[in-house]
């Protein structure tokens, strides 16, 4: 039973592991949105290294792209807003005791005793994980000041690393599903529902 346990607690685990990404959003409540009709992008961009372009500025400049164009923005060389980002990959460790469960314990509640095979004691599992963290700035270039930003934080997979593309187009992606505007107009446009 204890071994049973154990391995549901792992699926539940694995299954966590494959939601979307964690995502934040502020934004500077003061600009005015109606105005940003074009983008283009910072220079250096924080994903840039070293003085050359690298593969992951390449794949956000593409996601990117993809979600301004979507909402009706152009690319120019004099834009209205800049766009910036930046990545980041964190080792982290994770621990969690499971409580040990008896007869008396957890299932106390029911006035009589459960099977004798749930009685086990408490198991800890450590977990070392890869968090990577996606942020899009979105800057007014005429004030030189950030109006929005977008914050995506995951656990990276072996599959993420297999195609870092896909990742961070599903980052982009959920972090623009929480930008509500679109260009040259002031007021959130709410999705549907």
């Amino acid at each position: 039973m204890p071994r049973f346990l154990l391995a549901l607690l792992l699926l539940v685990g694995l299954a966590a592991c494959a939601v979307a990404p964690d995502v934040r959003v502020d934004q500077d409540r003061t600009a005015d949105f109606s105005r940003y009709r074009s983008f283009g992008w910072a220079d250096p961009l924080g994903t840039d290294r070293s003085g050359y372009t690298t593969l992951t500025t390449g794949r956000l400049k593409a996601a990117v792209q993809r979600e301004m164009f979507a909402r009706g923005y152009s690319l120019s060389a004099t834009p209205d807003l800049l766009v910036n980002f930046h990545g980041r990959l964190q080792e982290r460790t994770q621990v969690q005791t499971v409580p040990a469960i008896s007869p008396i314990g957890y299932y106390g509640y029911r006035g009589y005793g459960a099977w004798p095979g749930y009685a086990f004691g408490a198991t800890t599992f450590v977990d070392q994980y890869t968090e990577g963290t996606v942020n899009v700035d979105l800057v007014d270039r005429a004030r030189n000041t950030l109006v929005w930003e977008g914050v995506a934080v995951a656990e990276v997979t072996s599959q993420d690393r297999a195609d870092p593309a896909e990742r961070l187009d599903r980052s982009v992606a959920a972090i623009f599903a929480r930008y509500p505007y679109r260009a040259g107009v002031g007021t959130p446009v709410l999705p549907p529902r």
